[in-house]
């Protein structure tokens, strides 16, 4: 049996705050150009615990890019060209859930795609891929994530699923009372990064922030409410990311990097 090397390169799509977590000293910038276009923005590198870290802002510098205009295949792409053997992204959500108050850290474990006009595969043509996307998440990001929190008194309401929505306008009470029955959490980020990671067989987790509860608790929601939310937790998060990205500088034994062994036609 071939023997599978430790990771030694953690790719992190998240805010600008999430960077803060990388060490001071020996930081560069790389400027990525990908068969799908430009990445949101810079590439930025650095290191975290002995393991080289490349961290992109989805929404560019300055969260210029909304939602369902990011580049999302040139952003995997790019980290995936420059090392990037896992990606954790950090994602601001919406709770479906009286239990998931804004502030609560959540480990999604499963997703519904209710996006409707973003480019969602790598494979537009010449060999046709079909990904199972059974268990979307890596099963060893999310413990290793879960374990982070835990130790860092920030602990993960695991277990859960995510309705992603097009954005970037928020729900209608009609539409936020549907997403209940279906899901845990609302947001407009996790596709198509999430089948883009399994389709470059990369593992992959997302660390979700609940910021505000959704347009059913019958109080719209507003930007600025997401903003200050994010802006109170971005040191927690921060604290989770420094725990958790020197525990995946480990040989990996899930079947991430296997995801395309019997998936193509």
């Amino acid at each position: 049996m071939t023997s599978v090397a430790a990771r030694t390169t953690v790719g992190v799509i998240g805010g600008s705050g999430v960077s803060g977590v990388l060490e001071e000293g020996g930081r560069r910038l790389h400027h990525v150009a990908t068969p799908w276009g430009a990445p949101s923005g810079p590439v930025e590198e650095g290191h975290l615990g002995g393991l080289r870290v490349l961290f992109l802002a989805r929404h560019g510098p300055g969260h210029t890019i909304p939602p369902h205009r990011v580049n999302y295949r040139a952003n995997v792409d790019a980290l995936r060209s420059l090392g990037a053997e896992a990606i954790v992204t950090v994602s601001a959500v919406g709770s479906l859930r009286e239990e998931l108050p804004p502030g609560t850290f959540v480990l999604p474990s499963q997703f519904l795609d209710f996006t409707k006009q973003r480019p969602t595969t790598f494979f537009d043509g010449g060999k046709v891929y079909h990904v199972s996307l059974a268990d979307p998440f890596c099963p060893e990001l999310r413990q290793a994530a879960a374990e982070a929190g835990r130790a860092v008194g920030a602990p993960f309401a695991e277990g859960k699923c995510y309705v992603c929505v097009e954005g970037p306008r928020f729900s209608t009470r009609a539409e936020s009372a549907f997403y209940r029955t279906l899901a845990d959490v609302i947001g407009m980020t996790l596709v198509p990064e999430v089948t883009l990671a399994r389709e470059r067989a990369t593992c992959y987790a997302c660390l979700a922030m609940v910021t505000d509860f959704d347009v059913w608790a019958e109080r719209p929601v507003e930007a600025k409410e997401i903003v200050e939310t994010m802006r109170r937790n971005t040191d927690r998060m921060q604290r989770v990311l420094a725990s958790l990205v020197p525990r995946l500088a480990v040989a990996p034994s899930c079947n991430c990097a296997r995801a395309l062994d019997d998936a193509s036609v």
